[in-house]
């Protein structure tokens, strides 16, 4: 297994990784964070996927991962600015920098537990430190070691972003699947 990671510029790939098996089905193609919550609730259906091409004629909303030409994971990454992250009262800014959030990490069923959300952590950082941004943060969950429901892992773990050499910057009052989640941070200065 050889994985690639590159800025997400496929929008079948996308589709692959965060579009619905039905195309009139409601699934979240990653929009939740990246439009207001106004915006997001009214896309329905096949408008979700026509809005995540509108956003990716602006430029890539991710990274994918490959195993030679099949699509294998995905990492929402984009600068904070552009994301409901700007705004949200439960997760704190650190700072005053025009630092980029990381806020899913999903891997195709069939792909899980070969380390590809690793290579998806460091391939989103990787990109958006040669995109300009002077940190990268993330917003996971801190299991402690206990097992998160999968609908809920997109958020990822602490250890995940931990072994990628982010380090917890600040405490947060959002809780997703009982679980406290923190800010991750990883300076790319």
């Amino acid at each position: 297994m050889s994985i690639t990671v590159r800025p997400a510029t496929e929008f079948a790939d996308v589709r692959t990784m965060v579009g619905p098996k039905k195309p009139t089905s409601n699934v979240c193609w990653c929009l939740s964070y990246r439009l207001p919550n106004k915006e997001n609730r009214e896309l329905e259906r096949e408008a979700r996927g026509h809005k995540v091409q509108q956003l990716m004629e602006q430029g890539p909303p991710g990274v994918l991962a490959y195993d030679g030409d099949d699509v294998v994971g995905w990492a929402a990454v984009h600068p904070r600015a552009d994301t409901s992250f700007a705004t949200n009262r439960k997760i704190p800014h650190v700072d005053d920098l025009d630092v980029w959030s990381l806020w899913c990490v999903r891997v195709r069923p069939g792909h899980r537990g070969q380390g590809i959300a690793h290579h998806l952590v460091a391939g989103a950082v990787e990109w958006a430190r040669s995109e300009g941004a002077p940190a990268v943060e993330a917003y996971p969950v801190d299991n402690r070691g206990e097992k998160v429901d999968l609908t809920m892992a997109y958020v990822g773990t602490k250890a995940l972003f931990e072994a990628a050499g982010f380090t917890q910057a600040a405490e947060t009052t959002s809780v997703l699947n009982g679980f406290p989640r923190v800010l991750m941070r990883h300076d790319l200065g």
